[in-house]
């Protein structure tokens, strides 16, 4: 495993690339406002009524080839997320959408990390914030990356 290492350009060359096409809940969330991206719950429809994070967009990823072209401006990137670490929804979301013409980002983490670090949750019952897991988000420091 360790005796084959990339050189230092390949390996610079792949970051960049990863960083070109991956976000995370903390970047996103600093910028959710901004409105210069969609953040797309590419989940189903129960996956969104048990919790979703305030001000995405509902499109379920089997329905992106057919729904998108009506519902998002190819004009605007587009953040995709799905469950989290353990699910590809989002990627696959994002390869469909890249396919269709889109600019778009995958959040790493998915809603599973945008929950445990105590972000807004909005459900029909409202919004609300749980504390942050202490796993997964420093609490009451920045983790200084």
């Amino acid at each position: 495993m360790f005796d084959t290492w990339a050189a230092p350009a390949d390996a610079a060359a792949h970051f960049a690339h990863r960083l070109a096409v991956e976000t995370d809940v903390s970047d996103v969330a600093a910028a959710l406002d901004s409105g210069t991206f969609v953040l797309l719950d590419s989940r189903s429809a129960e996956s969104w009524a048990q919790g979703h994070v305030p001000g995405a967009v509902h499109l379920p990823g089997r329905e992106i080839p057919a729904r998108a072209a009506a519902e998002l401006d190819p004009a605007v990137p587009v953040v995709t997320y799905c469950w989290g670490p353990g699910c590809n929804g989002a990627t696959r979301a994002a390869l469909a959408l890249a396919q269709l013409g889109y600019r778009v980002r995958e959040m790493i983490g998915g809603f599973e990390y945008w929950a445990r670090e105590g972000l807004p949750v909005e459900t029909a019952q409202g919004v609300r914030r749980a504390d942050a897991d202490p796993l997964t988000s420093p609490v009451a420091v920045s983790c200084g990356c």
